[in-house]
């Protein structure tokens, strides 16, 4: 069995991306790495040349800043890479630069790849989500964040990155069907320092909406208000190792107050029937699980 990883990365430095850790945490499992780096106003390219592995295969690319509508070119950059991954390749992991895998679920990522690597029925394998906000000992639990996606495709190029690459669909707009990993992708997406989260918002923004929408939602200011903040709870679990030098230089404050959480009483009723049977009503499953 053959696994090749696959991300995209742009102006890593500049947003405090930590695509090397996602690179990191997930290279035990791949024979070959593609890291599709955009054109960057920083050092991102030397950044990645730095990632002590063989297996790093870089494919420069420019990033067509005009595609601003619901985040397109994620989807764009992500289907260069993975139509440059060699048809050799059985299954392609991809993971987000702000995202890492625990080492202790990669015996069973493995198992899994195995298990339905020959299954023609099985088009990839679905991931559990953990999305951190705010600090790296906060969770998110309520609606907003969802629960799973696809991280690990066949090598089939009929498979598409889907709308601002969160998953995968077919050419035909098809759902994937899919299998549980029982694996967790850990989110540090919304955890940064307030400085470099309304950096980031700034400029993310940009690749879904116009100087119009820009100027009316997304405020002038230094540092990201974190209050705006949906239901939270205190994580006491491990982190990946990866990630782990990132946490101890970790020198912001953060505190979750549940009084600034603002929700309806609808919002809350749904979350308590998916706290107590594990149903999300309403969910919209972008697979098909089998």
């Amino acid at each position: 069995m053959l696994v090749a990883g696959f991300t995209i990365i742009r102006n890593a430095l500049k947003y405090d991306y930590p695509v090397v850790e996602a690179i990191n945490s997930i290279l035990p499992l791949c024979d070959v790495f593609y890291v599709g780096v955009g054109n960057s106003e920083d050092e991102t390219r030397f950044l990645i040349e730095s990632i002590k592995s063989d297996k790093i295969k870089i494919i420069d690319t420019v990033w067509d800043d005009r595609m601003r509508e619901g985040g397109k070119v994620l989807s764009l950059e992500t289907n260069k890479v993975f139509d440059a991954i060699p048809h050799e390749y059985d299954w392609c992991f991809y993971i987000q630069s702000d995202e890492c895998v625990h080492e202790e679920d990669l015996p069973k990522i493995k198992s899994s790849m195995l298990e339905y690597k020959n299954d023609k029925n099985v088009d990839g394998l679905l991931f559990e989500y953990k999305h951190f906000y705010g600090h790296y000992k906060y969770i998110g639990v309520g609606r907003r964040w969802y629960k799973h996606e696809i991280r690990i495709i066949k090598n089939n190029k009929s498979i598409r990155s889907y709308k601002d690459a969160q998953g995968f669909r077919t050419k035909e707009d098809k759902k994937l069907r899919v299998k549980k990993t029982g694996a967790f992708i850990y989110h540090y997406g919304w955890v940064k320092s307030p400085q470099a989260q309304q950096a980031k918002q700034s400029s993310f923004h940009k690749m879904w909406h116009d100087d119009e929408w820009m100027k009316n939602n997304i405020p002038e200011v230094e540092e990201f208000d974190y209050n705006n903040i949906d239901l939270l709870k205190l994580y006491n679990g491990s982190h990946p190792k990866a990630i782990e030098t990132r946490i101890k230089e970790a020198n912001w404050n953060f505190k979750y107050n549940p009084a600034k959480v603002k929700t309806n009483l609808k919002y809350r009723f749904l979350f308590w029937v998916e706290k107590l049977t594990g149903w999300r009503v309403g969910e919209n499953k972008n697979y098909n699980q089998k």
